[in-house]
């Protein structure tokens, strides 16, 4: 039996990740431990995993951490943060090579291949990280039965780049409220179509579903429709039709920095879901549409690079920080670019 469709969506919100549960206390409740009162009112949740996530800080009572001893009051609010349990479904472990770039008995980072799906969904129930995660790691004992074992992120299937993975729940438990806190330190290298006008600029909006296409998301300026959304660029280098700027997120939703840089005016080169796979900048003939031809098929999808991710440790609470390359097809794109800009007077 398949899981339904709407559980089973690539296109979900990296916030959506988390579970946030919020209680405020009746006037006249009895004094009790919070970890048995969350256990009692949160369906199919453990003590356990309960006990972890105040461990984690991820229980506030107030706005404040607790610890698991702490006995409710009237009034009090509570809040929680926790990985997402998702559809119960079996997921066979696939040998697929992952390219490891560092790994201890907590976590995991790896350095995904554009191409390769996060997690199982509509129409991808093979060959994902998911897949691969559940080879290589033997034993994720807490998690294991979920969707999305260890993923505490992901990264669009053609956006190539460091996720990270929480091999227990102790550690899952960590890096999501590193996530929902937004101190995960991430950096992303785009090649965008157009000249910036701007060096560096804060890009804010709301994202929303695009009512004309479910597949994609727009950026819309009206507070009450989706969510907010804010990323920040940096231009690295201009081509003169194209520009290489670094971009670092500020909220996680999905396609953000796609949707924001099509919303600018400079949609990401190669992304065929938001027209970047057409020529948005420059002439349409001759020599130059062959050379955009060559680099299209040099690097057949949209040029998006998870570079770097810093974070907190979940047990040593050493501050960590990992940066890759770019993919040789993406760096070979730029050195094309690189060579033809050279005629310009930039």
């Amino acid at each position: 039996m398949n899981p339904p469709e709407e559980i089973l969506n690539q296109e979900q919100n990296e916030d959506e990740l988390y579970e946030h549960h919020r209680f405020v206390i009746d006037k006249g409740k009895e004094p009790v431990r919070i970890d048995k009162y969350l256990t009692d009112i949160i369906p199919n949740i453990s003590r356990n995993r309960i006990q972890n996530a105040t461990e984690a800080g991820s229980v506030l009572v107030n706005g404040k951490s607790v610890k698991s001893n702490y006995k409710i009051r009237p009034h009090d609010v509570i809040q929680v943060v926790l990985p997402n349990p998702v559809w119960d479904y079996t997921v066979e472990p696939e040998n697929i090579p992952l390219d490891i770039v560092y790994e201890d008995d907590d976590v995991l980072l790896i350095n995904k291949k554009a191409g390769m799906v996060c997690h199982p969904g509509h129409g991808n129930f093979h060959g994902t990280l998911v897949h691969a995660l559940l080879w290589h790691c033997k034993e994720l004992p807490e998690i294991s039965d979920t969707m999305r074992p260890g993923l505490v992120h992901r990264l669009d299937k053609n956006t190539s780049g460091l996720i990270i993975i929480g091999k227990s729940e102790h550690a899952l438990t960590h890096l999501s409220k590193q996530f929902f806190d937004r101190t995960i330190k991430r950096h992303y290298i785009a090649l965008v179509w157009g000249d910036m006008e701007k060096q560096e600029d804060r890009i804010v909006s709301n994202i929303t579903r695009n009512p004309n296409n479910r597949k994609t998301f727009i950026a819309v300026e009206e507070e009450h429709i989706g969510k907010f959304a804010a990323t920040n660029y940096e231009v690295q280098k201009r081509y003169g039709y194209t520009t290489l700027v670094k971009c670092k997120l500020e909220t996680g939703r999905t396609h953000q920095i796609r949707v924001h840089l099509k919303y600018i005016g400079h949609t990401l080169f190669g992304d065929y879901s938001y027209g970047g796979d057409q020529i948005l900048s420059g002439t349409i003939y001759g020599k130059y549409k062959t050379f955009i031809e060559n680099c299209f098929a040099l690097m057949p999808y949209h040029a998006l690079h998870a570079q770097s991710l810093g974070f907190v440790h979940p047990r040593t609470n050493e501050e960590l920080y990992f940066e890759v390359p770019l993919p040789e097809n993406y760096q070979k794109v730029i050195e094309k670019w690189e060579t033809y800009s050279k005629g310009f007077k930039l």
